[in-house]
């Protein structure tokens, strides 16, 4: 029987996005968080390379280097160390996202905590499996409830807020405590400065246990079109997530995974892609800014979250007037009905386009 799931989010914008793309300077789309720059040659020559050409199956824990190559970039990147084991690729990481209750075995007797402003597919997936939703950013107000799983999102999407050590260590002990499992969607943490993975000893104490980080290479390595994501964390419930998808035939492609393992091994390009947006966020805020526009949080990751403290949707219709294409907040949580999120995934040229029509 066919779960209740929410309206698309992009489909309700359809009407804005048309009228955006009718600007005689054509569209500048910042509603989506998709990639528009070049892949990486290294990464292009892994995909094409001897990897290419295996005609057999590939494993679902992933090639043994892919998994090496990736625990070595957690190590070098973001402090964590882990053995390689409990690491698994997956098919990008939305999959693992909308997937993660149903593969845990959570039902209608379960409560999975999402953030108040949260990815659309943290609910998607507490649906698919049945279970029940509470959207909180405090353990406190969670009283007696018995949770099983805790979605964390720092750097955030949509907000871009980067949650401090402190939080996320609270939210560990807490969950610990009642034998809940904690996943970080840690997508965005190669665009920060300051945001630590809920692996990080000085989250988790030196131990993974209850833990789950999920990581993307979409932006870090604008790797979106490859599909190319990985988990890790706690060696029993990754365990656990391989066997499931080992029955379920869940597996990454083999040039896939050669794939991942260049981008898991060059740093270079990762650091590059961060400045790039890095300076990308700073144009489009002062833009921002000049036009009236208020920016909350947006201290990392991949957005602005921006008010013109109106209602979301008339923002929209407004910026989409001058051919910018924007994502209500409302598509978060009910929370963020006066925000706007706008993505930096546009190239130099759009985010001058758009500069330049703020500026009007």
């Amino acid at each position: 029987m066919r779960r209740a799931l929410p309206d698309f989010p992009w489909d309700t914008i359809a009407e804005d996005k048309a009228l955006a793309a009718a600007h005689p300077g054509g569209i500048v789309d910042l509603s989506v968080g998709t990639p528009v720059d070049p892949v990486p040659a290294v990464v292009r020559e892994a995909l094409a390379g001897p990897a290419a050409d295996v005609p057999g199956y590939p494993t679902t824990h992933g090639a043994p280097s892919l998994r090496t190559a990736i625990a070595g970039s957690l190590r070098r990147r973001f402090g964590v160390e882990i053995d390689p084991v409990p690491v698994l690729p997956t098919i990008g990481s939305k999959e693992l996202v909308a997937w993660l209750p149903t593969l845990l075995g959570l039902g209608a007797e379960h409560t999975v905590v999402i953030p108040e402003l949260a990815y659309p597919t943290y609910e998607v997936g507490v649906r698919l499996a049945g279970a029940q939703l509470v959207r909180s950013d405090s353990t406190a107000a969670l009283g007696p409830r018995r949770v099983a799983l805790v979605w964390l999102n720092s750097p955030s999407n949509p907000t871009g807020r980067v949650l401090p050590v402190e939080h996320l260590r609270k939210v560990v002990d807490w969950a610990r405590e009642r034998g809940a499992v904690v996943a970080s969607d840690e997508c965005y943490l190669s665009l920060s400065d300051g945001a630590q993975s809920v692996l990080h000893p000085d989250v988790c104490g030196g131990s993974h246990e209850g833990l789950l980080a999920v990581h993307s290479m979409s932006k870090s390595s604008s790797l979106a079109g490859y599909r190319a994501g990985f988990v890790a964390g706690d060696p029993r419930l990754v365990a656990d997530l391989l066997e499931v998808r080992k029955h379920a035939g869940m597996i990454v492609p083999r040039p896939v995974q050669a794939a991942m393992e260049a981008a898991a091994s060059d740093d270079a390009h990762v650091a590059a892609q961060a400045q790039t947006y890095a300076r990308r966020r700073v144009r489009l805020r002062a833009a921002m800014e000049a036009a009236g526009y208020r920016i909350d949080h947006s201290e990392a990751g991949l957005y602005l979250w921006a008010t013109a403290d109106e209602p979301c949707r008339v923002t929209v219709r407004r910026l989409a007037q001058a051919g910018i294409l924007v994502a209500p907040g409302d598509f978060y949580g009910p929370i963020g009905g006066r925000h706007v999120r706008v993505a930096l995934t546009a190239t130099d040229e759009r985010i001058e386009a758009a500069v330049e029509r703020l500026k009007a």
